[in-house]
């Protein structure tokens, strides 16, 4: 089994670009080396050119194919450690912090993130069940003035959890009954035993639904409260304050499947999940 859970058995176990190669071959093709197009494992490898040569279909493919660092020139070594940092920084790396640490141009740093940010978005989002809470938040901008729209700048995000379980988030336009229901219910198990929200309007209808009404400042009745999504929501403004100072609304949704993912699978082996 692949083990690569400290920054040190990084740089001592993947220090060449040969044993990072090796690392992608034994993740990507655990089963044995296969061709992506036929399956077949009848194949030639071209050493010079880092590539392989089916002998049934003639199709000509590479470890990195169809992955994150597709038709990419930068050295797998720089990749692996891009990847390391990204998975194990909680608050998330800043493209300014990966140039600095990898020693690449500023475009290259932020073409790093966005693809491993965009290949953690890939996986299809689980069913939750149990007991589920639902709440949004807005992103980004700050009020400057006393008098000026709080809203302003600012982007809608919504979230739900299963406690003790997965979040899946979501970059949405309005919080209006016909959003807020295609979102919650389109992610629950049909069984999901309780829906715990705020009294926000939008929710009403849902089922098994139970509320607490922060305007009365009740926040947890029994075990009714919206406690767990809320700490999502903290985790979320603290990265992107502490780490990114700023998010453009263009690509907020990469930011948040990012601490999406890293939530998802926090009791994981997040480097290797993410070499995939």
């Amino acid at each position: 089994m692949l083990m690569a859970t400290t920054l040190m058995d990084i740089l001592d176990n993947y220090n060449t670009e040969k044993k990072c190669r090796r690392l992608f071959e034994r993740i990507k093709w655990y089963n044995g080396i296969a061709c992506t197009r036929c399956g077949s494992l009848n194949l030639s490898r071209h050493t010079v050119r880092k590539i392989y040569e089916c002998m049934d279909c003639w199709y000509y493919f590479s470890v990195t194919a169809g992955t994150a660092l597709h038709r990419s020139n930068l050295p797998l070594r720089k990749w692996v450690l891009a990847t390391y940092l990204m998975c194990e920084s909680k608050k998330g790396m800043s493209a300014l912090q990966v140039q600095r640490m990898l020693d690449v141009a500023p475009k290259t740093a932020w073409y790093l993130n966005h693809r491993i940010r965009f290949a953690m978005s890939q996986l299809p989002p689980p069913k939750l069940n149990g007991i589920v809470e639902v709440d949004e938040t807005w992103v980004g901008g700050r009020n400057r003035g006393r008098y000026e729209n709080p809203f302003e700048n600012k982007t809608l995000v919504v979230g739900i959890v299963e406690r003790r379980g997965d979040v899946i988030v979501q970059v949405v336009r309005k919080r209006d009954r016909r959003t807020l229901h295609r979102f919650v219910l389109s992610h629950i198990d049909p069984n999901v035993k309780a829906i715990f929200t705020d009294q926000h309007h939008g929710y009403r209808g849902l089922p098994r639904h139970e509320a607490v009404n922060h305007s009365q400042y009740e926040w947890a009745r029994g075990e009714v409260h919206t406690n767990t999504i809320e700490g999502v929501w903290a985790l979320l403004k603290r990265s992107i304050m502490g780490a990114y100072h700023h998010v453009s609304p263009k690509y907020l949704d990469l930011y948040i499947e990012e601490l999406a993912w890293k939530y998802n699978n926090r009791h994981r082996d997040k480097f290797l999940l993410a070499l995939r």
